[in-house]
Order: C-alpha cells, then sequence, then structure tokens
C-alpha cells in the first residue's frame, strides 16, 4: 500500500508521503553492499532499538562502557550491526572512532557501515516526522531479490572523517550526481562513498527540509514557513540533541 496521509488530520504535502514511499522502496531493493533483505532488517533493528533495555541503561550511564549487556535484537544482523544499530539510534553523541574501529573490525566494511548509516537516518527521519504527526510507523516493504552491485566510489579516500569520503574534486562520472555544488559541506560529503545512499538520504532530508538547489536561497518561499524561522527550529532541534554540527 503506497504511503497516505490523506486521512491524518493534517494537511501534509503530497512530496512528503511520495519521498516516504521512495525511501521504503529505496530499503527493500538491493544496495550497493548490503541486499534487500539486510537493509529490511536494519530499518526494523532501528525501530526495535527504541524500546532497548541495555540502550536505556547505557544511555543514563555517565559512560555508555560502563555497562555491559546485550541489546534486545529482532535477531535478523549479527552482533555487530545490532551494535552499530542501537548505538547510532540511542546514544550518537557519544560514539569515537575507537567505539567504529572496535565494532566493526574485520566483520563490517568501510562502505556497509555507511549504507546502514544511510539507512538507520533515513528510517529515524521518516518515523520522526509521524511521530511528531501522531501518526504510525510506515509499514516496511517485502526485501527485493538481487545482489548488492560492489560499486565502490573510484575516489573515495579516508583522511578527515572515520571512514572514506568522496571530495568533490574526486568525484568521478560513474558515481553519478553526488553534490549539489562544488562547494558541499561536509555533511554532504559523510555518504559519498556509497554514492546510492548518498543520494537515497538526501532524497528525503531534500522533502523535510529543502532541496539542495534551495539551500542557499535564503528568500526561498518553497515552505509555509520562512527560511530564518526553519533555521531557528532546525538550530534549536539540534541544540536540544547536542548536534555538533
Amino acid at each position: 500500500m503506497a504511503v497516505s496521509y490523506e486521512n491524518s488530520g493534517f494537511n501534509i504535502r503530497a512530496d512528503l508521503a511520495e519521498s516516504h514511499q521512495d525511501a521504503l522502496e529505496h530499503f527493500a531493493a538491493p544496495g550497493t553492499w548490503l541486499d534487500g533483505a539486510k537493509r529490511v532488517a536494519v530499518a526494523a533493528e532501528v525501530r526495535n532499538a527504541r524500546q532497548c533495555p541495555l540502550c536505556k541503561e547505557q544511555k543514563a550511564a555517565l559512560s555508555p562502557n560502563a555497562v555491559q549487556g546485550e541489546h534486545s535484537s529482532l535477531g535478523e544482523l549479527s552482533a555487530a550491526e545490532v551494535e552499530v544499530v542501537h548505538r547510532i539510534v540511542s546514544d550518537p553523541g557519544r560514539l569515537s572512532e575507537s567505539w567504529y574501529q572496535e565494532t566493526t573490525g574485520d566483520s563490517i566494511a568501510p562502505e556497509a557501515y555507511i549504507e546502514m548509516v544511510g539507512i538507520i537516518a533515513m528510517t529515524m527521519m521518516m518515523d520522526t516526522f509521524t511521530f511528531a504527526m501522531g501518526l504510525p510507523d510506515n509499514d516496511l516493504l517485502p526485501a527485493k531479490a538481487g545482489e548488492p552491485t560492489g560499486y565502490r566510489s573510484p575516489g573515495a579516500r579516508k583522511d578527515v572523517a572515520w571512514v572514506p569520503i568522496t571530495e568533490p574534486k574526486d568525484a568521478s562520472e560513474s558515481d553519478g550526481p553526488l553534490y549539489p555544488s562544488p562547494n558541499a559541506g561536509y555533511i554532504h560529503r559523510a555518504l559519498s562513498a556509497v554514492p546510492d545512499s548518498k543520494r537515497g538520504y538526501w532524497d528525503l532530508a531534500g522533502s523535510h527540509y529543502l532541496p539542495g538547489a534551495s539551500v542557499y536561497d535564503f528568500d526561498t518561499d518553497l515552505r509555509a514557513i520562512s527560511r530564518p524561522q526553519i533555521e531557528v527550529i532546525a538550530a534549536r532541534v539540534s541544540a536540544l540533541h547536542q548536534c555538533l554540527y
């Protein structure tokens, strides 16, 4: 069933519903490093992490490392994958590069981690919207058959981040559309080593915030509130979430 908010009681833009439908289809399709079943399992585990007792104890502790135990999982992912999903969902502000290296090790390739991060962020974005509207989560779609492409962005390098990124100057034609401008900020570079994940994330993010081409248009009237109002809300939410960006 296609996503629809017509009976929500709110005047919700049609393109938001369409972007949520696209996100669900994005999850279900074979990706770059994960097949459709693993991608759907990651999205499902994001929702499961909300009720994880270990996550709640770690979040309340002075240090998450002070609380040991096993995450309550759905059983579809490896222990390392569950740790990645649950910690990013529940306590992202206290993650570290050493945590990333210890958790992924030889079991999760950097590109697979990037793809997981994209799905986690997209699921949380979509579900936060429906939660704010008092609506239920949209049902995940059945996974589609097929193999991951295994594409590696030729320009991806590990330098300023925990994982490889493709700088705008290193983007290649085989990556497809990757950046809205040559001066794209690091938030736009975060998933760039896996171009399909980056595009999937920003297609969804653009419907919630602004399309890439309008980000530097400070007089835009695309939304029901003004651009300054958008940024005041964004700054307040970022502060409450202790978002360093």
